[in-house]
């Protein structure tokens, strides 16, 4: 069986909607505004985008702020064809809990990470449902630590469900990824920057067939570093590919948690 080619796909939408002389309505799910750079400036060339932000797997509740000013502050300053606007859904982080449980070691692609595609994309699918948008779709397949496949599968089985079109996607395809890095770097984004008091690790996978990609390679390398630096922490935040946040007391520990960065008592670390 043929492997599909999402962005062949999307880009067959995309003729068909200007054949028309159509711009459709898009609701857009962004995980952060780094990830949501690339796809913005491509997209809003064919759609009147609204980007929600419904994220309620990230932790602490200050990073979760940030971040939703970030993804503000980008929208207003980045120049797009046409007007974007912002919704931000409900940060109902307990929900993103009770739905990791049992899941908390699983590596990156895993049985957790397909969940929480689902709870996100499904909030999206809702939203776009009410307000009567044309397609919902989400910035998520730009990274290269996305299952595109799954993310497609579930967005197109909600798509079916709610009766709004998923539009499919590969936006790491044709540079987007790296496109997603250049356009941070400009506009001085990023995520996970500067946490006080505390260790933490990005849980990649390690089965990746791009073994000679540069910036798997590089995010292998972290990985190792951050590894030994996590040894003797009292506190971990496991930082899921490139916006899953979970916070964890490491293996063996059994403290509860604390509500504040400021309580751990760990050293400093940055991603």
């Amino acid at each position: 069986m043929n492997q599909r080619n999402y962005q062949r796909e999307m880009e067959g939408v995309l003729r068909e909607n200007q054949e028309q002389n159509r711009i459709p309505t898009l609701l857009l799910h962004s995980c952060c505004a780094p990830c949501s750079s690339y796809v913005l400036e491509y997209l809003s060339e064919y759609f009147f985008i609204t980007v929600y932000y419904y994220n309620p797997n990230i932790y602490p509740d200050e990073e979760y702020r940030k971040r939703v000013a970030e993804q503000q502050e980008f929208i207003r300053r980045f120049p797009m064809k046409h007007e974007v606007k912002f919704v931000e859904g409900r940060f109902d982080k307990e929900r993103f809990y009770e739905m990791a449980k049992g899941f908390e070691q699983d590596k990156e692609g895993g049985a957790r990470c397909m969940e929480c595609y689902k709870l996100r994309l499904e909030s999206t699918a809702k939203l776009a449902k009410e307000k009567k948008f044309d397609y919902f779709t989400t910035t998520l397949s730009i990274s290269p630590l996305k299952n595109s496949v799954k993310l497609n599968e579930i967005g197109e089985r909600l798509g079916a469900e709610y009766g709004i079109p998923y539009l499919v996607s590969d936006f790491k395809k044709k540079n987007g990824y790296k496109r997603s890095v250049e356009i941070s770097k400009e506009y001085d984004m990023g995520f996970g920057k500067n946490f006080n008091g505390v260790a933490f690790i990005t849980n990649t996978r390690t089965d990746y067939k791009q073994t000679d990609s540069a910036q798997i390679k590089e995010e292998r390398e972290m990985n190792k570093k951050r590894q030994e630096s996590i040894k003797n922490a009292d506190y971990v935040i496991i930082f899921y590919g490139h916006n899953d946040l979970y916070f964890q007391p490491p293996i063996g520990k059994t403290e509860e948690l604390p509500s504040k960065l400021e309580d751990c008592k760990t050293f400093k670390a940055s991603y």
